[in-house]
């Protein structure tokens, strides 16, 4: 699938609720449906700055293709980050640098996140297009 395919997939499962309450449960349930990040990536390197809660961000690049894992210590944080995860993690870097992430904003996410969260999100993203550009030098 495609990065679009995923962001409008992700879309339609927000829309099926009305209410921001449901929308924070489905975030919440979508962390805990993550796989734990193995203890050797909780490191000082991979802690996200901006993010006021604790956020592991760990890359690698397998065939050709950035994946990523992730943990935080804050329930919706996590669930947001299993989101970013699940729409970027699998293509290559040059996808993830150009991809533009329509969805944030068509969930309502941005607008529904406290500001600290809000910078939190950014700061995720932000490592996420680092790492794929990284790797995309790399490969360069």
């Amino acid at each position: 699938m495609t990065i679009n395919e995923i962001q409008d997939e992700v879309i339609e499962e927000f829309a099926d609720f009305d209410d921001w309450m449901d929308k924070y449960q489905l975030l919440i349930d979508l962390g805990n449906e993550q796989q734990p990040l193995d203890e050797k990536y909780k490191t000082e390197q991979n802690l996200i700055d901006g993010c006021q809660s604790r956020v592991w961000l760990q890359a690698d690049l397998v065939d050709g293709k950035v994946v990523f894992q992730a943990e935080s210590d804050a329930l919706i944080v996590k669930g947001i980050v299993t989101l970013l995860i699940r729409v970027l993690s699998g293509h290559t870097p040059t996808e993830i640098v150009d991809a533009d992430l329509y969805f944030i904003e068509q969930i309502g996410l941005r607008e529904h996140l406290s500001p600290t969260r809000s910078n939190g999100l950014l700061a995720m993203l932000k490592q996420m297009k680092l790492y794929a550009l990284a790797f995309q030098a790399k490969q360069g």
